[in-house]
């Protein structure tokens, strides 16, 4: 059996689906499911083989139709290098297989997967071949589409953006340039029977009057060095090397075309790299876009869970940030029965996964948001009332800070004097809002419909917390969860977190962090999401 746990043998192997760790983040789905119905595209169709294209790396370069059919597909199988957050869209009930291939010879063998592409789509199902860059660009994809058609099996193939071209304008190295360089040419750097001295007409290559990229070629660099110059490139040719690209983690390393090898080597280059020759190397680090971007580089670490994490992940990787998403907590049922909300004045939402919980209180009572008429919404900030909308709840009252207090003052400034209210909150939250309102003559309810409970760490999200420059704290809960999994592992807080800086979204977050002895480097202002990444942005860039 294969999944991401078990090593590879070589050869022909018995076939099986991963086991499921990863499960699709919440609102995904929805909004692609929009977004595929705005563009009149079609989900996959039983019987049918697709082999799509994943695009470099970044996930942010899939494409739609790309997107939808891994959303939609009843089987999935997938290269080793494909981008986490597209195979988090694979539905839950679907099976996923790793069918990839490394270069040391651990791999899985083509016609292993041919068979079981061909087999899996004469059951009926509905196939996508998820392949790293484009299927037709040293993918095989020639191959496997030969094979499903000679089977009489109906396939379908989905471009994808090729590490030549995307790899390369991450780096900021244009494949052509007007002055530079007119044409560019694509070269394995494995010839017949993987060996880089075969197969190649090395004297037109040397002479090719354009950019050379060559894939696959850590190993050949000597070989392709040698051969180049041997034919009459330049040996003062420019030249790059360009790991995992379009990645958090790309490196991009520049020296000449003689030198290539020992600066690889210096360097400890390791696949998956481009290696690139060519005049619009020289080019330098004039247009490293990314360079310019506030975080770049920066290691961040996340400690929100879901749909909130995943849009605040994403915004930090936009601005250049390498984020480890950490949830911190989980979101568990309590059992408690929605109370009934007839004659309510005011409702109360805490947070993003109040919003969650209030909604799933509605629909296990039969009920939609036509329970709420007749009663003003409020919610503790806008990350609460984006969650609401999500629902179709607009909220009434949205204060300017994002906390308890904020909600109070916004009361006031509107002049509600609610006399039935009912606060929906995380059990044991803060019972600021509850008794300050009772104080006030309400009758106030609290529904406590969630929980939350600590995440257990794993050794490497350890690694990854206490080698971040920030981490972020969404909430005290997450804070107190943080601190909890570091003392599973034998670690004071404290002390585990003292060369890492930490951020808070607001004073309460700010407070739990100093209850546990850690000092925050920074609040955000405001207290929102928002004010959260400039808040870093302010602290790293």
């Amino acid at each position: 059996m294969l999944d991401r746990e078990e090593p590879r043998g070589t050869g022909k192997h018995f076939i099986a689906p991963q086991s499921r760790a990863a499960t699709p983040r919440p609102g995904t789905a929805n909004g692609l499911e929009e977004l595929a119905t705005s563009l009149r595209l079609g989900q996959a169709e039983p019987g049918v083989v697709y082999l799509v294209g994943a695009g470099p790396g970044d996930p942010g370069l899939v494409t739609v139709r790309a997107a939808r059919l891994v959303a939609t597909a009843d089987v999935v199988l997938h290269d080793l290098l494909v981008a986490q957050e597209l195979l988090d869209l694979v539905r839950p009930e679907a099976e996923l297989y790793d069918v990839g291939k490394v270069g040391d010879g651990r791999h899985v063998a083509q016609e292993d997967t041919n068979a079981l592409l061909v087999r899996l789509a004469k059951e009926g199902r509905s196939v996508v071949r998820l392949k790293g860059g484009d299927p037709f660009v040293f993918g095989r994809g020639g191959e496997e589409l030969a094979e499903l058609l000679e089977a009489g099996v109906r396939a379908e193939v989905v471009a994808g953006v090729t590490s030549g071209t995307g790899a390369l304008a991450a780096a900021g190295i244009p494949a052509t340039h007007r002055l530079l360089a007119s044409a560019v040419a694509f070269v394995t750097g494995h010839g017949h029977n993987d060996k880089p001295e075969t197969g190649r007409d090395w004297a037109s290559l040397a002479h090719f009057p354009g950019t050379l990229v060559f894939y696959m070629a850590v190993k050949a660099l000597p070989t392709v060095a040698r051969e180049l110059m041997a034919h009459g490139r330049s040996a003062d040719e420019p030249a790059a090397i360009v790991e995992r690209g379009t990645s958090d983690e790309q490196r991009v390393t520049r020296t000449t075309l003689s030198e290539l090898p020992r600066v690889a080597r210096q360097a400890g280059v390791r696949a998956p790299a481009l290696v690139v020759v060519g005049d619009v190397v020289g080019l330098g680090t004039a247009l490293d876009w990314r360079a310019l971007r506030p975080l770049d580089g920066r290691r961040v670490v996340v400690t929100r869970a879901g749909a909130a994490a995943a849009q605040l992940a994403g915004r930090l990787r936009s601005l250049g940030a390498i984020v480890a998403e950490l949830p911190a907590i989980r979101t568990i049922p309590t059992g408690v029965e929605l109370p009934a909300l007839a004659g309510v004045d005011l409702v109360c939402v805490a947070s993003p996964a109040a919003a969650d919980a209030l909604a799933a209180g509605l629909a296990a009572k039969g009920q939609d948001l036509r329970a709420l008429h007749g009663a003003a919404v409020a919610a503790v900030g806008p990350g609460t009332a984006d969650a609401l909308l999500r629902y179709g709840i607009r909220a009434d009252l949205v204060p300017a800070r994002a906390v308890t207090e904020g909600l109070l003052e916004a009361i006031d400034a509107a002049g509600l004097t609610p006399q039935r209210v009912v606060v929906v909150q995380a059990r044991g939250g803060r019972p600021l809002l509850a008794d300050t309102l009772t104080a006030r003559g309400a009758s106030v309810t609290v529904a406590d419909l969630h929980q939350t409970e600590p995440e257990p760490l794993t050794a490497e999200q350890l690694a990854e917390l206490q080698a971040a420059d920030a981490v972020l704290f969404a909430s005290g809960s997450a804070a107190k969860a943080v601190a909890h999994a570091l003392r599973e592992h034998g670690a004071d807080p404290a002390a585990a977190l003292a060369q890492v800086r930490s951020v808070a979204i607001g004073p309460t977050t700010a407070q739990a962090l100093h209850e546990l002895g850690i000092t925050p480097a920074a609040v955000a202002d405001p207290h929102t999401p928002d004010g959260l990444v400039a808040a870093t942005i302010a602290l790293l860039s």
